[in-house]
């Protein structure tokens, strides 16, 4: 069973993901803040972490900067979930660290997609990853889904 942290502020929309995450069987951390969700993922070694971007004591784009500076968490997938919608919001989620990017609403089939598609890339071996340029972006956009 994979391990997906949800860092999320807004308690709706946390719940309503760890709800639906749970029932589609993923085992379901929580943090309600970008400190927490850096402590959380030290302490839990998550498969994988959903992060918005505007959260409070320290934001996404902060707390994904330092996840992926450490050794010991740069290789956990970390998907982008926020309202902004620009095409520079996206970008700068990118250059932050983040692995992909979903805006909300969140389209939640197209979230467990893209989950699904990091995860499996992960159970592969490393030889099956291709160049270290590609370690850590969305598998479907490597292999040219229009969807991402």
């Amino acid at each position: 069973m994979s391990k997906i942290l949800v860092i999320e502020d807004n308690e709706w929309s946390r719940d309503m993901l760890a709800r639906r995450l749970s029932r589609r069987g993923y085992q379901v951390l929580v943090a309600a803040d970008g400190k927490r969700g850096i402590v959380m993922t030290r302490e839990q070694k998550p498969d994988l972490i959903l992060m918005d971007m505007s959260l409070p004591e320290m934001d996404g784009w902060e707390a994904t900067r330092r996840l992926k500076s450490d050794p010991a968490t740069r290789a956990i997938p970390i998907v982008a979930l926020t309202a902004h919608a620009m095409a520079s919001d996206r970008q700068k989620a990118m250059d932050a660290g983040c692995d992909d990017y979903h805006t909300k609403p969140v389209d939640f089939e197209n979230l467990v997609r893209s989950l699904e598609s990091f995860l499996a890339a992960a159970a592969r071996p490393q030889s099956d990853l291709g160049t270290p340029a590609n370690l850590g972006r969305n598998p479907s956009a490597q292999m040219g889904d229009p969807q991402c």
